[in-house]
């Protein structure tokens, strides 16, 4: 970390701070840039492992003017190098990454108290947005383990600021060290079918698909109350059998009577703050028929998709690497490049999977944290 930088830390937290306050209604492209730009020259002074990055590229505070053209971090880069923009004695919490069934080779994600509080404002702001708009509170029935069981897994981090938001008293979590708790979800699932009670499933795809693995052996079906709904995220990489996006959808609706408007993916991932919403059911609660699922494009952020030999981004609706550039990554780098693939569209983005699983694309192989957990034979994250 070099001694000079000529950014204030603290005028660059206040001033992404105001712009977050102005809501998901504003658009500034101006601004964003302006603001974008400042942040990668702090982070360029601050971090030493993304400043070789940049000089390995030719790109200085000298010479980059437009958000498009500062260089991202890679994400195996976290897993290789403690990644931070700030002294690490600040460290609020610290996150295990994503994407390795190789517990050696996980990295960590550190942030500083005020980075985590811009990143759970956005979230929080997300959440009730594309997630519960139409209600205050709810029955949560979480396919997760607790931050206490599993306090390194960013996806138990995150849904538990959701249940302290958004849940009612009487929500909970369905996996403990032993996996899945199968027989207690039915319970918790019958129970709000018979006293018509709407909830909210949340957990990871790989959670569902085995959930619905389980009720398809047993003959269970539910029919959930009207304003019900389901989110996944994580992804989902064929670890219980072949299960497509699509196929996914069919069985929500067999196996809870929940209709696909009702259903959100997120996607989340400890290397950058910022969670993205499906963009259906906020459009369903507006009276408007979603013509595409998307996620949905965030005035403090901007997702392209670039070829994967070419680093180059491509024409909307064309396959390539997910790239996020996100003002809430204050704590680490602006711009990460993941190896997740997708496509943009006209409001925002899609994603269809690890370039792993996708037939063409040759990267790594998928994370195993979740299957661990469901199958309550994992090591516990530290």
């Amino acid at each position: 970390m070099m001694d000079d930088n000529p950014v204030s830390r603290q005028n660059l937290e206040e001033q992404i701070t105001a712009f977050v306050d102005k809501g998901l209604g504003y658009r500034d492209e101006e601004e964003f840039n302006s603001l974008a730009v400042e942040e990668f020259t702090y982070q360029y002074f601050a971090n030493d492992v993304y400043r070789n990055l940049c000089e390995s590229k030719g790109a200085s505070p000298q010479n980059v003017s437009a958000w498009q053209d500062i260089p991202p971090l890679p994400t195996d880069a976290f897993k290789q190098y403690v990644i931070a923009s700030f002294p690490l004695s600040e460290t609020e919490l610290s996150l295990l990454t994503s994407g390795t069934t190789n517990p050696d080779a996980r990295g960590k994600i550190y942030r500083d108290r005020v980075s985590l509080e811009i990143i759970k404002k956005c979230n929080y702001m997300l959440t009730k947005e594309f997630l519960f708009p139409d209600v205050e509170k709810m029955r949560m029935l979480l396919m997760v383990p607790s931050p206490k069981v599993a306090p390194g897994m960013p996806m138990a981090y995150g849904l538990e600021l959701a249940r302290e938001a958004f849940g009612t008293d009487d929500s909970a979590y369905y996996i403990s060290p032993r996996g899945l708790a199968v027989d207690e979800l039915i319970a918790a699932l019958g129970q709000a079918q018979d006293n018509n009670e709407p909830v909210c499933v949340m957990g990871a795809t790989s959670g569902f698909v085995y959930f619905f693995n389980n009720c398809r052996e047993r003959g269970l079906k539910f029919t959930l109350p009207e304003g019900s709904r389901v989110c996944d995220g994580g992804g989902y990489q064929g670890t219980f059998g072949e299960c497509s996006r699509e196929q996914y959808y069919t069985q929500v609706e067999e196996f809870f009577r929940v209709p696909r408007f009702m259903c959100v993916n997120t996607l989340g991932m400890g290397e950058s703050g910022t969670n993205y919403f499906d963009n259906v059911l906020r459009d369903h609660c507006r009276g408007k028929t979603a013509d595409e699922r998307y996620k949905v494009d965030l005035p403090w952020t901007r997702t392209v998709v670039v070829g994967v030999r070419t680093g180059k981004r491509m024409p909307k609706g064309e396959l390539g690497l997910i790239r996020h550039y996100d003002l809430t990554n204050l704590a680490t780098v602006l711009a990460v490049q993941t190896d997740n693939i997708g496509y943009e569209t006209e409001n925002g983005f899609e994603i269809l999977g690890r370039s792993a699983n996708i037939p063409g694309y040759n990267v790594r192989t998928p994370g195993g944290m979740v299957k661990d957990w469901l199958l309550g034979v994992g090591s516990r994250p530290e």
